[in-house]
């Protein structure tokens, strides 16, 4: 399985020529990579970056034919096109910026904006329509956590997919094409605080059985893990078959923190 690696840089960066920095820095150094015959220039893990909204065209449109693909951050959950929602991008508006995918259900989401699973069902299908795939994340709080409540939440969580394919059970042939799953534990996101490789693994492994239980279509679920993933515990993470990447936030925004992640999942994949 083809790992991926996925930047999600939120509210990041302010202006429009830092972005055009980060970018020039990540296709700079996969180019030299690629020239050196050194590991960047490996092709067994898909690079993804999730700029913020009113950035997200510029940078779809500097990535266009290269090997770092796009995603939007969010979508809205109110119409797959157009409408009078004030404030919202839809899937449609995403696709039309040339992004392919979207991250959905995001802690800070679920959090600030009081997300619940019919929001993202909604989401989620407006993507699917779209033909955005979708990087669903999800993960417990740090009381959920204490609580040993982690895999009743996950479930929870995940249900809506069995949702999803209820409603829609025609696309369950092509979902696996179309949906990654994103386990981030709130209690690690930032915070520095990191479960071991043995807790992640056992929950990615809990993942896939659930989401396999669902439709054999999903069987081979790609599961990334993310929260405090930098370059120095990045190894240890994709050693672990049950770890098929990193969703990775801070370590995204600079180009050398966020390679090195990159090349440790690509060096696990040969």
């Amino acid at each position: 399985m083809k790992a991926w690696v996925i930047g999600n840089w939120k509210q990041n960066p302010a202006a429009s020529q830092e972005v055009d920095t980060l970018l020039e820095s990540l296709l700079t150094a996969i180019d030299d990579g690629a020239k050196a015959g050194t590991e960047l220039s490996n092709s067994h893990c898909n690079l993804m970056v999730a700029p913020s909204c009113i950035h997200l065209a510029a940078v779809s449109t500097r990535l266009k034919g290269t090997s770092i693909l796009c995603a939007a951050q969010n979508i809205s959950a109110h119409s797959a096109s157009t409408g009078a929602y004030t404030g919202d991008c839809s899937a449609q508006q995403v696709a039309d910026t040339g992004a392919m995918w979207t991250l959905l259900g995001h802690s800070e989401r679920r959090q600030y904006h009081q997300e619940s699973n019919e929001c993202l069902l909604q989401k989620m299908t407006h993507a699917l329509m779209q033909d955005l795939g979708v990087v669903l994340c999800i993960g417990e709080t740090q009381t959920q956590y204490d609580a040993n409540q982690t895999l009743e939440v996950i479930d929870g969580q995940l249900s809506v997919i069995k949702d999803l394919l209820v409603q829609q059970p025609d696309i369950a042939a092509s979902l696996s094409d179309r949906l990654i799953i994103a386990y981030e534990p709130v209690w690690a996101i930032g915070t520095g605080k990191i479960p071991t490789v043995t807790e992640v693994s056992k929950t990615h492994q809990h993942i896939k059985q659930t989401v396999a239980g669902f439709t054999d279509s999903l069987n081979e679920m790609t599961v990334l893990y993310g929260g405090s993933v930098n370059a120095d515990n990045a190894d240890s993470f994709a050693a672990d078959s049950m770890i098929n990447g990193a969703l990775v936030g801070g370590a995204s925004l600079k180009a050398e923190s966020f390679l090195a992640i990159a090349n440790a999942f690509s060096r696990a994949s040969t």
